[in-house]
């Protein structure tokens, strides 16, 4: 029995064992692409640490890709094999349920393991960023907020995780609109712990929610260090500085980051899927030819149609698809999402198949097939729980503007207006570059039909 880097008892019972975790935790809060590879020699220097085996599985569910959930039963089977055979702390068995209750559909439960254990060992900042990452895919934001507030009392400056929880902290109040305090949260976050990507981008995150795109790009200009470590987090942090420069017009940087950093690896995760979506879905709509760049993405998500594991993986899924021009593959897609609707009480993710998936996911149909009335009452009809597919706002703002622009070709102008009013309300009031073309669009076309948000008469 040894200690941890935070002075928890940890069943390890070699020093390399324990700095290899230590190490696995630290790499996990940085983002870093080592650290499977520091769980792994966790793994094969004590293969009975029960806790260990946990931590893999609910890294594999983290990943949203149907292929993983065996091996994350094979993980969950094997960690609760060595619990049995083994004396885990009660710590370590929180982490083997928090797994068991993700695989039988309830990542809430999961949560509130990891909850558990934060009451306990607050100091745990492995379960500190399990549970923010399990409910930033929950769409969880108050629950993001709460969970760090609660244990950023117990870290002193002697704790090697501060940093990382300064980052964490300075993301959950970006998301609840506390763009002052999420600033000098992520620039703490950062000061302390120089490779902490998420802090860093949650800066990148209130300098997009408060319109000031220029000030995001001077942010991160130079600051490079602290997301090339990164897994595939750093094409994300490329794609904040990509929607900056498409906020400044600077359409030619846009594709040159889109191509040489955003999609460089051509990467099948949902998560680099829907950076490369968004974008193209935001240039084409500001009337940009993106050439064939949907291709390779349509591609890979024509293999996706029925992964069932993301709401939020399937939409951008569908929007590559459409961008693609993959009719049947959106048919099978369409047909797989009506299905799950219809039993959507299975689990918490089936269940956002059904509210708000199947409602958006038939507005971007209808987007693709230029039917712009349908796709604007559909996605109108989803916009108010969009929250509950996970993301950020500014991962979700392409739906919103799919959704007022759908409004805006389809001639329901004050319903886009208002669209555009609370979105700008989100953003400290102002008026990003997007909103102005919008409102001034809205403008001329009343100015042509003569009478506001009304068609002429025929």
């Amino acid at each position: 029995m040894r200690n941890d880097q935070f002075g928890y008892d940890i069943s390890l019972s070699s020093p390399e064992a324990v700095q290899a975790w230590d190490r696995m935790v630290l790499a996990f809060l940085a983002h870093a692409a080592a650290t499977p590879e520091h769980l792994g020699k966790v793994l094969e220097a004590e293969p009975g640490f029960a806790m260990a085996h946990a931590v893999k599985g609910l890294f594999c569910l983290m990943l949203g890709r149907r292929e993983m959930d065996e091996t994350a039963r094979a993980a969950h089977e094997t960690a609760v094999l060595c619990a049995r055979q083994g004396a885990p702390l009660p710590r370590e068995t929180g982490y083997v349920r928090a797994l068991g209750a993700w695989l039988g559909g309830r990542p809430s439960d999961s949560v509130r393991e990891m909850e558990a254990i934060l009451t306990r060992w607050p100091e745990d900042a492995l379960a500190m960023k399990i549970s923010h990452a399990i409910r930033f895919i929950l769409g969880d934001k108050d629950g993001m907020r709460a969970s760090i507030e609660a244990v950023l009392p117990a870290y002193d400056v002697q704790n090697p995780a501060r940093g990382y929880l300064f980052g964490c902290h300075a993301f959950s109040l970006e998301e609840t609109g506390e763009y002052g305090r999420a600033e000098t949260a992520g620039r703490m976050g950062l000061s302390v712990s120089p490779d902490d990507a998420w802090g860093l981008h949650a800066v990148a995150h209130v300098f997009d929610m408060t319109c000031n795109a220029r000030a995001g790009l001077d942010w991160l200009e130079g600051r490079e260090h602290a997301w090339a470590h990164c897994n595939n987090f750093r094409y994300h942090v490329w794609w904040h500085k990509a929607l900056m420069h498409l906020d400044q017009n600077e359409i030619e940087a846009v594709f040159h980051l889109y191509d040489t950093e955003v999609r460089k690896d051509r990467t099948d995760d949902f998560r680099d899927i829907s950076n490369g979506t968004a974008m193209l879905m935001r240039l084409e709509l500001e009337g940009h030819d993106v050439g064939d760049r949907w291709e390779e993405m349509a591609d890979i998500c024509e293999a996706r149609t029925e992964d069932a594991c993301l709401i939020f993986a399937d939409l951008h899924y569908l929007l590559a698809l459409i961008g693609g021009g993959r009719k049947s593959a959106i048919r099978r897609m369409m047909t797989r999402l009506h299905a799950d609707a219809k039993r959507g009480g299975e689990s918490e993710m089936m269940r956002r198949m059904a509210n708000p998936g199947l409602s958006a996911a038939s507005g971007l149909e209808a987007f693709g097939e230029g039917d712009y009335k349908t796709a604007f009452l559909n996605l109108k009809q989803a916009r108010h729980s969009m929250q509950l597919a996970g993301g950020s706002h500014a991962q979700r703002d392409i739906f919103e503007r799919l959704s007022i622009d759908a409004g805006i070709r389809a001639g329901f102008l004050d319903d886009a207006e208002t669209m555009l009013g609370e979105r700008s309300a989100r953003r400290a009031g102002r008026h990003d570059r997007y909103a102005s073309t919008r409102l001034d669009l809205i403008a001329e076309t009343r100015g042509e039909w003569g009478e506001a948000g009304r068609l002429p008469a025929e």
